[in-house]
């Protein structure tokens, strides 16, 4: 995020780079933590019998996350720790897991931009078809809710507008590949982990998804509505990605696995306390591989 990379080029200055460095990931498997279903009711999509749980080949699509931004140096991406397509032995990406070590280096693309929202998303679609990928991995949408205030946010219709062109712009030069769209995570649950850390909730100050994350400790009534209407955009968000996904049948929801994930301090970024950590990042891993590979779609 442009705002947030601003605010902690000043907090590096004042030392923040002595912060202690990544934590380290877990092993394949089930997420460790089980948290509570997301509050919208998320009907199961259309069944898609032709899934293929291994393809061959992975572009990764979306922002600062799918960057690995934060999580290994401070104002920096950290494209070797991503989720979906790094080659960092502790994290085990999507990629990793799906095509090993090796093929993963050479079969997968990412095409992430620290800092894009959803109407970036067509061009970085058009890019990934262009390498006619089997699997396409799509998170964005933290940055359309995460603004300077409640009314610069996306609009739910512009939202799914863009959505939309973007399914398009893949499909006019990939047709068969696949798509795993993962739900945005829960803004409101980062700030109720995040403002107990005194030097958190410093960074948070100078700039960083204020419509959310402003004032943490103010728990007064238009302090409250506020971040209510942030948490409101996510969850209109993560049904226009359902909706969206729902509509093609080579396109898989993650059934809001990312939004009801409930991440601790030691899975955010030592550095801003927003984007996940290495440990964050393995954790996104190992979601997104059960729900690739799972017989069925989530519900």
């Amino acid at each position: 995020m442009r705002t947030a990379a601003a605010a902690l080029t000043v907090l590096s200055s004042l030392g923040v780079a002595a912060l202690a460095g990544c934590s380290g990931g877990g092993p394949e498997g089930g997420v460790s933590q089980n948290a509570p279903a997301s509050r919208s009711a998320s009907p199961s999509p259309s069944p898609t019998p032709d899934w293929d749980p291994r393809p061959g080949s992975i572009a990764a699509v979306g922002d600062s996350i799918t960057r690995g931004f934060d999580a290994c140096s401070v104002l920096a991406d950290c494209p070797e720790v991503s989720w979906a397509t790094g080659t960092d032995d502790t994290v085990r990406s999507l990629a990793v897991r799906l095509l090993g070590p090796s093929r993963a280096v050479d079969r997968s693309w990412n095409l992430a931009v620290s800092g894009s929202r959803m109407v970036q998303l067509p061009e970085q679609m058009a890019r990934a078809a262009k390498e006619r990928p089997e699997l396409v991995t799509v998170m964005t949408g933290a940055n359309d809710a995460c603004r300077d205030s409640v009314r610069l946010m996306t609009p739910v219709a512009d939202f799914r507008a863009s959505f939309e062109a973007s399914m398009r712009q893949l499909r006019a030069g990939a047709p068969k590949a696949q798509v795993y769209v993962s739900s945005v995570p829960d803004l409101k649950r980062l700030w109720s982990t995040g403002r107990v850390n005194e030097l958190g909730k410093k960074i948070w100050d100078l700039g960083i998804c204020q419509s959310m994350l402003a004032d943490a400790d103010d728990l007064g009534p238009a302090a409250v509505a506020r971040r209510d209407a942030v948490q409101d955009r996510v969850v209109a968000y993560n049904d226009v990605l359902r909706d969206v996904c729902a509509k093609d049948r080579h396109c898989r929801y993650d059934g809001g696995a990312v939004f009801d994930f409930r991440f601790t301090g030691t899975q955010l970024s030592p550095w801003d306390w927003f984007h996940p950590s290495r440990d964050g990042q393995a954790r996104l891993a190992e979601i997104a591989y059960r729900n690739v590979t799972a017989a069925e779609p989530p519900a």
